[in-house]
């Protein structure tokens, strides 16, 4: 490479970052916040091209903070060095997000709680199952992806959920699954799988406050929809 162009390559790289310093993502294409995450790890090299068929590829910068490490790979030009800036990224989101939810209430911070589980499941390609540990005070305690893969009621166990809150002391449980279909809407499974849910944590005196099915930056609430309320009333016909 000669002089002049390794020359441009860094005054673009430099200029990036003084754009980003000084008024944050405002005025950044999709393709130049790849480019930007591409450069942390990549100091000599030109990632204009990369970023942007990474972008052509996975469809949205959300699709590419999603993708694996594997498929990144694919892309001429990303290596398993230069991706570093984008997997450190999005597990730093991830983190922050979990951390501002940690020793609140979501049930009075559901909007926190949409941001971290639309940040968390919203691009996955696999259906998982997340389930957020609440205290007798409905503070978060932790959060724990429990299930993955095409969830039914033979491959989402309620006695590992019962575990897993026991395990954690826990007082009261939200439950999210994605779609990634990208529609919300809850399928029968969803709702078997909740029925069961509610009823085997109710024997043990655990209180499932909601169950969201988060779609593309848009969730359904069981709760919202009457369905947690109509399942206790259920249970406890049921129960005599």
């Amino acid at each position: 490479m000669n002089s002049d162009k390794k020359n441009k390559g860094e005054g673009h790289r430099k200029r990036l970052r003084v754009k980003f310093l000084s008024s944050g993502l405002s005025g950044f294409h999709d393709y130049e916040v790849i480019e930007l995450l591409l450069t942390l790890a990549t100091p000599r090299k030109d990632c204009k091209e990369a970023a942007k068929d990474a972008l052509k590829r996975f469809k949205t910068l959300q699709g590419v903070l999603e993708a694996s490490p594997d498929e990144l790979c694919e892309i001429k030009g990303i290596g398993t060095v230069n991706l570093f800036g984008i997997k450190l990224v999005h597990a730093a989101a991830h983190r922050y997000l979990e951390k501002r939810l940690i020793n609140k209430d979501p049930i009075n911070n559901s909007n926190e709680l949409f941001d971290f589980l639309n940040h968390d499941l919203r691009d996955k390609n696999i259906e998982c199952f997340r389930v957020i540990f609440l205290d007798a005070k409905n503070k978060v305690i932790r959060t724990e992806t429990l299930f993955e893969g095409s969830l039914t009621s033979s491959s989402v166990y309620p006695r590992e959920v019962v575990r897993a809150a026991l395990k954690y002391h826990a007082a009261a449980l939200i439950f999210a699954h994605n779609h990634p279909s990208g529609d919300p809407k809850p399928s029968s499974e969803d709702i078997s799988i909740t029925r069961q849910l509610i009823f085997a944590c109710k024997v043990v005196n655990i209180t499932v406050h909601e169950h969201l099915v988060i779609g593309d930056n848009n969730y359904f609430s069981f709760a919202d929809n009457g369905y947690i309320e109509k399942m206790n009333r259920e249970f406890e016909i049921q129960r005599g």
